[in-house]
């Protein structure tokens, strides 16, 4: 009971999209109204106010964060262990995606999950970074890092955490991100994804 309550707490959280929130206090468009109609940092850019994106990224990267750190902090007190915190990294990451607060209509995860990874264990976050910083300079695709990321961080979890509770929560979350990004793997494949700071930027 104690471990859905705060895996609940946890949806909540990750339920609020700064996307829409920055956007709304800024007095800029909807972004589930225009470009990829994804509310993520990525298509905030495209009203052209780059600190709105910057804020987004960083609120939707903060809420994963803060999630996992309240749950490392308190599951002990309650007796409880990884199964929780693994719980709410999941449950905040859902809650981005499928947000109660915005008619079930979220963003791709990516922000969210780094935020995560950073409170779950740093070591893994540097490391998922590094790699889609890479995939991203060599490849100007946000979309192609992403999934690369989504990819990389369950297998590197296991290297952390072995075979148990926080592995199974990275990998589901590296499916669902995977998920999110079913349109950009079809354009990807086509050749049709747009490059970062091309004209028409990417949809991720």
């Amino acid at each position: 009971m104690q471990t859905a309550l705060i895996a609940l707490a946890a949806y909540l959280l990750g339920s609020i999209s700064f996307a829409v929130v920055v956007s709304r206090l800024m007095g800029l468009p909807d972004p589930r109204t225009y470009g990829s109609h994804n509310p993520g940092a990525t298509n905030v850019l495209r009203s052209g106010n780059k600190t709105a994106a910057i804020l987004t990224l960083l609120g939707d990267a903060a809420k994963g964060f803060v999630a996992v750190m309240l749950a490392k902090y308190f599951a002990p007190q309650f007796g409880l262990g990884e199964p929780v915190i693994a719980a709410v990294a999941l449950a905040a990451l859902v809650g981005h995606m499928l947000p109660v607060f915005h008619a079930f209509k979220g963003g791709k995860g990516v922000a969210t999950a780094i935020g995560i990874l950073f409170a779950v264990q740093t070591g893994l976050a540097v490391s998922v970074m590094i790699i889609w910083l890479l995939v991203f300079y060599f490849s100007r695709y946000v979309s192609l890092a992403s999934l690369c990321g989504a990819i990389v961080a369950p297998l590197l979890g296991v290297n952390y955490f072995g075979f148990g509770w926080m592995s199974l929560s990275l990998l589901i979350m590296g499916l669902l991100i995977i998920y999110r990004h079913r349109e950009n793997i079809g354009k990807l494949m086509r050749g049709e994804e747009s490059r970062f700071g091309s004209a028409k930027r990417d949809k991720s």
